[in-house]
């Protein structure tokens, strides 16, 4: 939950737009500290990632450079000069979170002269002359109380005893609380984006909103009331051009037909399930998350399976995992078609479908429309009850 914000890159196909240098300077003073104190700033330029040092002289330093857009970065203060690599290992160790005693200040670069000013350590360090940090100060404030509950939640989770841990009971029900409070934390998002169309912040908090499974109808309102300079930028054609591609298959269009070989190497097409509610799931034996909602899926489909209602799995299982797919499918009661060609990521059903995480899946009616999207938990037997009425 540290991270509320990722750059666009990571999230959005490559595309070809020209990208223009923007200098920056980061000018810091941190009390009175000397060598051999260092500090470190580390930030992505394009697909690689810059790290930069400099020796503190009376606790001064300056860092300068070029950005192609504002992008998140890391200011750490290494008091004991241990150097950049030493230093990560120790308080970042495997690349995890950061140790207790570790002084870093995670913060965005952007074109001018960005000032941080801290009288002990950089966690405190007042950050001016920034726009962006500025709106993002005002947002994280905003989400603080959304945080500290998401904290409060995950520290329950942790004391819960392992056979609670594995209950369908406990997960769907720390399921359903996230789910609340990922529900707040759009709120506060949309009303950030609405009120500041012309911050910087308000596109990169799109990716929030949207997810690892963006709905277009949902996302595409609040990009278009962007201010026209960050609809017109880099970061916002990219946005643009996904949102297109995302339209193939949002809610309310008719779901992309495909063909893949079943557990017994028979050809199935989507469409041959046409006049059924069909809801195609996409998940993997490998896949934890996957394998902890079946027992959802499972309990659905027995529910609802007499009322024109049937389930179609994809799975994202490896070329040599046919036998941990398998062995899956009957571990985990999938009494339902099971298709895969066996190509993990580049599954082509999951490429035509733009899935990049699960589980994930898609609800089709029997004229073959996507009416909904990624149902977990108890929200996919709401939806259904919604549709056959209450068994």
């Amino acid at each position: 939950m540290k991270n509320f914000f990722l750059g666009l890159i990571a999230l959005l196909p490559a595309v070809a737009f020209a990208q223009n240098s923007q200098p920056f300077t980061v000018k810091g003073k941190v009390g009175n500290i000397n060598a051999p104190a260092m500090a470190y700033l580390a930030y992505r330029l394009g697909a690689n990632t810059v790290t930069d040092s400099v020796v503190l002289k009376n606790g001064e330093f300056v860092f300068t450079g070029e950005v192609m857009n504002p992008v998140n970065a890391t200011l750490m203060l290494d008091y004991k000069g241990l150097g950049f690599q030493k230093y990560v290992q120790q308080n970042f160790p495997q690349g995890g979170m950061p140790i207790a005693g570790a002084d870093y200040l995670p913060f965005y670069v952007e074109k001018g002269i960005i000032n941080l000013v801290a009288t002990d350590s950089l966690k405190n360090a007042k950050i001016t002359g920034s726009k962006l940090n500025d709106d993002d100060a005002r947002l994280k404030t905003q989400l603080k109380p959304i945080i500290a509950e998401a904290q409060t939640i995950s520290k329950e989770a942790q004391k819960a005893t392992a056979a609670q841990q594995q209950s369908a009971a406990f997960q769907n029900s720390m399921q359903s609380r996230f789910k609340a409070l990922q529900d707040k934390q759009k709120t506060a998002l949309r009303s950030f984006i609405t009120a500041n169309p012309d911050s910087y912040l308000s596109l990169l908090a799109l990716t929030s909103v949207s997810g690892p499974s963006p709905d277009v109808n949902e996302v595409e309102p609040l990009f278009n009331g962007l201010s026209d300079e960050l609809k017109n930028s880099d970061q916002g054609k990219q946005l643009k051009y996904s949102l297109d591609k995302l339209r193939i298959t949002a809610i309310g269009s008719m779901a992309p037909d495909f063909t893949q070989e079943d557990v017994n190497g028979k050809p199935v097409s989507l469409s041959s399930f046409k006049g059924k509610y069909v809801l195609i799931d996409f998940w993997a034996s490998w896949c934890g998350p996957c394998r902890q909602e079946n027992p959802n899926v499972v309990r659905t489909y027995n529910k609802y399976r007499g009322k024109n209602f049937t389930v179609l799995g994809v799975s994202l299982d490896r070329e040599n995992g046919k036998a941990a797919w398998l062995a899956a499918i009957k571990s985990d009661g999938l009494n339902w078609t099971q298709v895969s060609d066996l190509k993990f990521w580049d599954n082509l059903v999951a490429k035509l479908y733009g899935v990049e995480s699960i589980p994930q899946n898609f609800l089709i009616d029997p004229q073959g429309k996507i009416i909904a999207k990624n149902l977990r938990g108890d929200d996919l037997d709401a939806k259904l009850e919604q549709l056959f009425g209450k068994i």
